[in-house]
């Protein structure tokens, strides 16, 4: 008779539990049970362990052998527990000290050979480790910079499972090859193999691409100060205008104006990447705002999440603390563009499954571009539209109204001419566009310093009409405008939102009038006095 635990993690979404990985060995029928609500690839872990333990010199039990995944009643997923059950065998069998793993996470699958694979969902797994006490994790070779992120935790990383037995049994541990796809990232053997990461260190990017310069774009300056203040306050964005205009160009140009994540931020980030397995190779921690552009064809699931069994990661969790660029937003489903109205508001997806229910993080800035019609050209100079009015109207229909009415900022994007096109020198580059954006987050951090906001648009607008109310009578066409029908009472509150952003580039300390009818104008279209160019002067 013999027992042994050591443990792993079940991951729903980027949420983790910490699951005990239990092994009972007794007399009888030779026989391997696996219990503990497994999935299908998590059942076919007892044929890949069999095989990883007989190939890397360990005697299979001839017993009655049960390994139970505790607590029983949380469904399991995936093949990151094969590590932690082949551990759990050997030490019910002896082979190994069971009191060398029972403090200790394993995380990892197992190629029939014993070579330890990377699966999907390390850092996170790390992270579940590490906030439940856990101060040891075993992972694969490949992904100790991606566990070594979470700090105080010591991270060991093997090649092979009998690399791995030769470590805990105190014995010689043999040389392997580092697979050619998935280079050797440290780690080491012997007696410094178990090493905390420094709190203070940072396994950064390698830098990648720079992102493009706004520079490039040619005129356009009334949407060039709309993406200057979506940057700011990280408010929605809707371009919209012909084809050929540039609305593309200045969409995958606002992520370079977005202040670098912060270190809980990058780990967020890092995290849901690591789950739907496209963290960059080579780069464990994302420390730029990602961008995410799905084609207009993308289905509800890859926007928002979902699949078969459990959900995954869709796009709008992808771009957490990005940019969420959709173009084309008029040819996209409407079922699922009208999917984002909840995320838009709470900075969360919750996907409801038979299999269990998952939480994502979705705070996202929200780009949209579409054409005015199916010919891109109704009101346009470029020439006549083709397209029936009824045409035009279906189109534009397209979007809804409880989706538009959370977009902050619906900027007109006018051709350019030839003489914006040809004109010598360009407009501001990235680099000062995003001095001026960093400081008004600054401005804005400072005020929102004693509260759980860190932007404007994150701001209840109840909270800012109380506490941090603009001048008086600065809301005045705003409040005839919502008399009139024009605004809701939600669209309101987003020009407010709006407000204290421009007040923030503008150097203010609370929005004016000016502020107001800027922010009125990024909304509506309509200029009023002065114009958004006058406030941001």
């Amino acid at each position: 008779m013999g027992f042994a635990r050591t443990c792993a993690v079940a991951l729903v979404g980027v949420e983790g539990m910490v699951v005990e990985v239990q092994a009972d060995l007794e007399p009888g029928v030779a026989a391997f049970s696996l219990v503990g609500l497994a999935d299908k690839s998590l059942t076919e872990s007892r044929d890949r362990v069999r095989a990883a333990l007989v190939n890397s010199g360990a005697p299979w039990p001839q017993k009655k052998l049960t390994v139970g995944l505790s607590p029983a009643s949380v469904p399991k997923f995936g093949s990151g527990f094969d590590l932690a059950v082949a551990c759990a065998v050997l030490a019910a069998a002896e082979r190994i000290d069971p009191r060398s793993i029972a403090d200790v996470m394993m995380i990892g699958e197992l190629s029939l050979d014993g070579r330890v694979r990377p699966v999907r969902g390390v850092l996170p797994a790390v992270l579940t480790a590490a906030e439940a006490g856990y101060r040891q994790v075993v992972v694969p070779e490949s992904a100790v910079a991606e566990a070594a992120l979470v700090p105080e935790m010591a991270v060991l990383g093997v090649r092979s499972l009998r690399q791995l037995i030769a470590l805990l049994a105190d014995e010689p541990v043999p040389e392997e090859a580092a697979e050619p796809e998935h280079p050797g990232s440290g780690g080491g053997f012997g007696p410094g193999a178990w090493s905390a990461m420094d709190p203070g260190g940072s396994l950064g990017p390698d830098g990648g691409e720079p992102p493009p310069d706004l520079a490039d774009v040619s005129g356009q300056s009334l949407a060039r100060r709309a993406l200057e203040v979506a940057a700011a306050g990280r408010h929605h964005l809707l371009l919209k205008g012909a084809p050929g205009a540039g609305k593309t160009m200045l969409a995958e140009r606002l992520p370079g104006l977005l202040p670098p994540l912060s270190r809980k931020e990058s780990l967020e980030v890092s995290a849901v990447h690591s789950v739907s397995g496209s963290l960059p190779a080579g780069r464990p921690l994302i420390d730029r705002p990602p961008f995410c552009a799905p084609h207009h064809s993308a289905s509800m699931a890859a926007l928002v999440g979902g699949g078969s069994g459990m959900p995954r990661p869709g796009a709008v969790s992808l771009a957490h603390h990005g940019v969420l660029f959709i173009d084309e937003a008029a040819e996209m489903s409407g079922q699922a563009l009208d999917a984002l109205r909840q995320p838009l508001e709470s900075g969360c997806v919750v996907v409801a499954r038979a299999a269990g229910v998952v939480r994502m993080p979705a705070r996202v800035l929200l780009v949209m571009a579409t054409n005015p019609c199916p010919c891109g050209r109704h009101g346009s100079p470029l020439g006549d539209c083709e397209c029936l009015p009824g045409t035009v109207r279906r189109y534009q229909a397209r979007l809804s109204g409880p989706l538009l009415d959370r977009v902050d900022l619906r900027v007109p994007v006018e051709p350019v001419s030839r003489a914006e096109l040809v004109a010598p020198g360009g407009g501001e580059p990235t680099a000062r566009v995003a001095g001026r954006v960093l400081a008004a987050r600054h401005r804005a951090a400072e005020r929102l310093a004693d509260t759980q906001w860190r932007t404007n648009s994150e701001v209840p607008g109840h909270i800012l009409r109380t506490r941090w109310a603009p001048h008086p009578g600065a809301l005045a066409r705003a409040e005839q405008d919502m008399d009139r029908g024009l605004l809701t009472a939600r669209g309101l509150d987003r020009v407010l939102r709006v407000a204290w952003t421009v007040a923030d580039l503008a150097g203010h300390d609370r929005p004016t009038a000016e502020d107001v009818d800027a922010a009125l104008e990024l909304r509506t279209g309509v200029r009023r006095g002065a114009g958004v160019a006058g406030s941001l002067s």
